[in-house]
């Protein structure tokens, strides 16, 4: 398991997202879903290519969600 550590986010944000993280089925909790945006935002900006585990994870999220 990866070393973690803990961030603050203000408390309206945060139940903002659980209810997103409630209503939806892509995210089992508001740690999974910042974890995967935070990953998505920082890839982005370095130019990180995925691997094809957490490809194939993206892929399919977006298709439950009807992108693909």
């Amino acid at each position: 398991m990866e070393d973690r550590v803990t961030i603050s986010i203000p408390r309206a944000l945060y139940e903002r997202a659980e209810k997103w993280v409630n209503e939806n089925e892509d995210f089992s909790s508001v740690e999974e879903l910042v974890t995967f945006l935070l990953r998505e935002f920082v890839s982005e900006e370095s130019g990180e290519v995925y691997s094809p585990e957490e490809e194939e994870e993206i892929k399919e999220r977006l298709r439950r969600l009807g992108y693909i």
